[in-house]
């Protein structure tokens, strides 16, 4: 027995047209939704902002880049903090600029990064066995006054002898803050011209400098050192000779730390060489 026939009616051809078009047209148009919904309000106080991820492959690209900052912000927004892969060549900047929250995503970018000019450790001319190093501990345990997240980078001497290796001035600035603390010890810190704070913690002594004074790049701020860890001032030995750098933003007047290995890593061949006394 022969099944009946069944013939398709031209509405039918229209309607599967039509939803094969609006599937075309609205599946890329959710996926630019769900993307440009990356640029949220709070995006500066997430943990993927505050980590400044950035991979060998994007050093290399902004290696020889004098603002780094936006180009940074652009590829983290495009890739989803380096979820997904892009080409730099391919990043869409317009679509990012009309956004709501922009602006200020964008000067914290620019804060982080650009004003970042030498690595705050100096090179030794005379001694080839003074070397530093540094690894991303970012929010590596700390147990000093109860368990907290390591909020910066640690450069580390190969040589453990305070008062040695001279720190000096990544950016430019102004001294904001000069003295003891119970956690950095002796401590400076240096705000920049685009309102980031820059952290540089337990110097064994300071250069001639006071809280209101402009520095350039590439200023001596003072000496590693071992200080902190103690209420008591001018207290050492709690730990190695090491220079703690951290990278503060304030957005709408709250404090946010974020990580300094990526910036470290771009300054990284920019180091000043002199004589180490």
């Amino acid at each position: 027995m022969r099944g009946k026939k069944h013939i398709l009616r031209p509405g039918y051809f229209l309607i599967l047209f039509l939803l094969v078009l609006g599937s075309g047209i609205w599946i890329p148009r959710l996926k630019y939704m769900s993307e440009a919904g990356r640029l949220t309000e709070d995006i500066l106080f997430t943990a993927d902002f505050r980590r400044q991820p950035v991979t060998e492959e994007l050093l290399k690209e902004i290696k020889n880049v004098d603002q780094p900052g936006e180009m940074l912000g652009i590829y983290w927004l495009e890739t989803d903090f380096g979820r997904t892969e892009k080409a730099f060549s391919k990043m869409d900047r317009s679509r990012w600029t009309v956004r709501p929250g922009w602006s200020e995503f964008a000067a914290a970018c620019r804060a982080v990064w650009d004003d970042a000019v030498y690595f705050p450790v100096a090179e030794a001319a005379n001694r080839t066995d003074a070397k530093v190093t540094f690894e991303d501990s970012w929010m590596f345990g700390r147990s000093y006054k109860g368990d907290r997240g390591h909020e910066g980078t640690d450069i580390m001497a190969s040589v453990n002898e305070r008062g040695l290796y001279p720190v000096v001035s990544m950016t430019d600035g102004t001294v904001r803050s000069k003295g003891w603390l119970e956690l950095g010890g002796w401590r400076l810190g240096i705000e920049t011209e685009q309102g980031a704070y820059f952290y540089y913690a337990h110097l064994d002594s300071y250069a001639q400098i006071e809280e209101g004074d402009a520095v350039k790049a590439g200023d001596l701020l003072g000496y590693m050192g071992d200080t902190g860890y103690s209420t008591v001032e001018g207290t050492t030995g709690n730990f190695p000779v090491h220079l703690h750098l951290g990278i503060y933003l304030y957005p709408g007047g709250r404090e946010i730390s974020v990580d300094p290995y990526g910036v470290l890593k771009y300054v990284e061949d920019r180091r000043i060489s002199c004589i180490f006394r």
